[in-house]
């Protein structure tokens, strides 16, 4: 399915990739579409096409997104180009930066967005360190409700979730991090996410695994729904992904 927009009879043609997720995907019924725009169009004259498109145009009218251009958070004035792939990023649920020391700057955080149970002792064991004098594990679990089912951006969280890690390490002088995120069902009691920092000191791990979590849980395009017995799924409320 395609939506067309016009600006100008001298602008060519091009399309773009458009991904959808949770109550978008949800309400349009596919993950993905083609939009076909002017060369050169921003991501506000996307917006404008896909919003004369059912479901579509109600979503946008009401509900805060984000956009992602090629797997990075972009402004509506961001330029798109053929083939460019256009993600539009819902509330979510849930290069080395600046000051990372030079003898860290080729270590790459482990990150995994699986499908597979996660295991807080198969992540520790990737952050163990010589220099390490602490270790700090969190385990978020699912509480409260029979089942979590989570669907994320899986390309872009990973890419985020590195990022967000590198950044930590810099900022907190860590030894190494690491972050595992389960998406698809997840029963009651299990884990969702589980962040492991180690450091010299106990305060920097446990600071840096603290900034961690709370940044996945705020930037990387993840989103659950809640399940209880007789009930249909209910997507829980999020944050706006910071630009």
């Amino acid at each position: 399915m395609s939506a067309q927009t016009t600006t100008g009879e001298d602008r060519m043609p091009m399309t773009v990739e458009v991904r959808l997720f949770a109550i978008l995907r949800e309400r349009y019924g596919s993950g993905a579409l083609q939009l076909e725009l002017p060369h050169g169009a921003t991501v506000a004259e996307a917006l404008a096409g896909l919003s004369k498109i059912d479901p579509l145009g109600e979503l946008l009218g009401r509900l805060p997104v984000r956009m992602a251009v090629n797997r990075d958070y972009a402004t509506v004035e961001t330029v798109l180009q053929p083939s460019d792939e256009l993600a539009l990023i819902p509330p979510v649920s849930g290069g080395a930066p600046a000051g990372l020391r030079e003898a860290d700057a080729g270590f790459a955080p482990h990150v995994e967005v699986t499908e597979d149970p996660l295991s807080a002792e198969r992540v520790a064991r990737r952050v163990a360190d010589p220099r390490a004098g602490a270790i700090v594990t969190f385990q978020g679990v699912t509480r409260e409700v029979a089942l979590l089912v989570y669907e994320a951006y899986v390309e872009m969280a990973r890419e985020r979730i590195a990022r967000i890690l590198l950044e930590c390490m810099a900022e907190h002088e860590l030894c190494a991090a690491a972050a595992e995120h389960r998406v698809g069902e997840v029963p009651l009691g299990e884990p969702s996410v589980i962040v492991c920092a180690s450091a010299p000191h106990r305060e920097q791990a446990f600071a840096g695994a603290r900034k961690a979590i709370d940044r996945i849980k705020a930037e990387a395009p993840i989103w659950k729904s809640e399940h209880t017995a007789g009930a249909p799924g209910r997507w829980v409320a999020g944050n706006e992904p910071p630009l």
